[in-house]
């Protein structure tokens, strides 16, 4: 199968791989699309550290059931499954007992420690596969699998009260369907980002107002949550805030945060929250959400060959809204 790997930081490669075998708990799928994500961006250029290389990224892949190990349950050959970024945890520590998977010390993911999306066919534990909503195709269904669960979240860890007003800094593909969810809910939403073009997009799915990443908002916010990997923008998000309220930080890679003033910043019992991958939970109430209530994905397609090019134009802010790798007919 052909496939793309990073052995060294800053270079993905095309290269043929034999197609994987699944093991007994796994599911073997061949891949219709992946969406680019920019934790994949990271992989590509080392700002995680390697857990495997060389390793093919990408974890927001849709395709179809092929075979399956004799343990594999819940998923047919022949059904559309999507495989995300959380691939493995294990189930009896503290984290994971009290519903917190997500902090499992022995968690591992797609892409970065098992070979992911960016392939012909790949491998997931069953366990960890989802059902996709219907109504969907397949490229719209790519970034919802991480970009939208890790929004999901993220929006739920900002603590918005019903009604509330959101602001949201960065405007790219995990925004875009997170933005639409609070909108769903009720929530005023003020998008803060640097692109025009994502501005645009912002007003356009229902944002109330659309400014410069370090524009102050035109009131006071409830909740905000910080799309872009820039820690510059923690101290302009936090001052946004109105008393009370929460920062969530959504993230895997964050630039350093400069210095906080305590009054300026934090007093008046402002909170400051990071995001840690996402829990099946979170992933399953998100898909239900989209099946209740349609989102609109931006997505930029680009052919499987071009890959390279797909994560190069995340890189410089040229892609509005997701891009996806989509696989040629009859592969």
């Amino acid at each position: 199968m052909r496939a793309w790997v990073v052995r060294a930081p800053g270079r993905l490669d095309q290269v043929e791989l034999p197609v994987p075998t699944p093991a007994a708990d796994e599911l073997l799928v061949r891949v219709r699309t992946c969406g680019v994500c920019r934790t994949d961006l990271h992989v590509r250029d080392g700002d995680l550290p390697p857990h495997r290389s060389p390793v093919v990224p990408g974890h927001e892949a849709v395709g179809e059931v092929v075979a399956t190990g004799p343990d594999a349950v819940g998923h047919p050959v022949g059904s559309r499954v999507g495989v995300p970024w959380l691939r493995h945890t294990c189930g009896t520590c503290r984290s994971c007992r009290r519903g917190q998977e997500n902090l499992c010390p022995n968690s591992r993911y797609t892409g970065w420690d098992a070979d992911g999306g960016y392939a012909e066919y790949l491998t997931v534990p069953a366990a960890y596969a989802y059902d996709l909503p219907d109504g969907y195709s397949d490229v719209e269904l790519a970034p919802l699998l991480c970009a939208g669960i890790i929004g999901y979240r993220a929006l739920r860890r900002a603590d918005l009260p019903p009604g509330g007003r959101l602001g949201i800094y960065g405007f790219g593909g995990s925004a875009h369907l997170t933005a639409q969810v609070a909108i769903s809910e009720g929530a005023t939403v003020h998008v803060l980002t640097r692109s025009p073009a994502a501005r645009e997009l912002a007003l356009e799915l229902g944002a109330t107002s659309a400014a410069g990443a370090r524009d102050e908002p035109p009131e006071p916010l409830d909740s905000a949550i910080l799309f872009a990997p820039v820690g510059d923008l923690v101290p302009v998000a936090l001052t946004a805030l109105d008393s009370g309220g929460t920062l969530s930080v959504a993230g895997i890679y964050l630039s350093p945060i400069p210095p906080l003033d305590y009054q300026r910043h934090l007093f008046r019992e402002r909170t400051l929250r990071s995001v840690t991958a996402n829990t099946r939970e979170d992933g399953r109430a998100f898909l239900a959400a989209a099946a209740e209530h349609r989102i609109r994905t931006a997505v930029t397609p680009y052919p499987f060959d071009e890959a390279d090019r797909a994560l190069d134009d995340l890189a410089a802010d040229r892609v509005n809204g997701a891009a996806v790798l989509t696989m040629p007919a009859g592969r």
